[in-house]
């Protein structure tokens, strides 16, 4: 145990550069990539059963990488996994998917500290959201940030690693705030798969109006949430 608290600082440095190389090197090689394979339900689903019985993970593995590597949108992955596995299937591989993914990253983050998310967050995001940190009201704030449409919620993960929250908390209402919309995305991806194109342009309208809402209302929101930091 002397040991490991002897070297604790140098596994640190030494995790936090594999780390920061591994992402790196995914989100240059393998990101365009990624997003032309899920851009086509069709094509993604013609990949994914081409593994077989394995083809679960590697969807699985897909919803982990796009929380770590937040350039990938998620959505068309929600999508796709509707498309491919169908509602109930879709949204409990794709659900488990993003959890691990946002284990892996609440847990490094919190481990590696802020040095990690000045790396991935543009400094506009990072800015915007930084008052969460040390705010006494940050499982509130995290909650209801995480159910407005249009607001980066891989990037806060990153963000949350840092705040006092507890892990388990965490998970609880980041899992509940984010189900809603992963449930209609695979629903979307079903309906799409089925062709009832009624279903797919009914709920599709109800999400574009919830993130026009989420986008014209979010400064506002975020400001009251500033405001809330101070207060207990």
């Amino acid at each position: 145990m002397n040991i490991i608290n002897k070297y604790q600082k140098e596994v640190k440095v030494i995790l936090f550069m594999v780390f920061i190389a591994a992402v790196v090197w995914v989100s240059i090689v393998y990101t365009p990539q990624i997003i032309k394979v899920i851009s086509n339900a069709g094509k993604f689903k013609d990949y994914i059963t081409s593994f077989g019985s394995n083809g679960v993970i590697v969807y699985l593995i897909f919803n982990i990488a796009h929380v770590i590597i937040i350039v990938i949108p998620g959505e068309l992955l929600q999508i796709a996994g509707g498309y491919i596995y169908g509602t109930f299937w879709g949204t409990v591989y794709t659900f488990s998917g993003m959890m691990l993914g946002i284990i892996i990253v609440f847990f490094i983050t919190r481990w590696l500290g802020y040095s990690v998310i000045k790396i991935f967050l543009p400094k506009e995001k990072l800015d915007k959201f930084n008052f969460i940190i040390n705010s006494p009201k940050s499982e509130v704030i995290l909650f209801v940030l995480f159910l407005i449409p249009g607001i980066p919620k891989d990037a806060l993960t990153y963000i949350a690693g840092l705040t006092p929250i507890k892990p388990l908390r965490f998970l609880l209402l980041t899992g509940v705030a984010r189900f809603p919309g992963v449930f209609g995305s695979c629903y979307i991806g079903a309906k799409l798969e089925s062709h009832n194109y009624l279903n797919v342009i009914v709920v599709s309208a109800v999400a574009v109006i919830l993130f026009i809402l989420g986008i014209i209302f979010q400064e506002k929101i975020v400001n009251h949430l500033h405001g809330m930091r101070k207060k207990k």
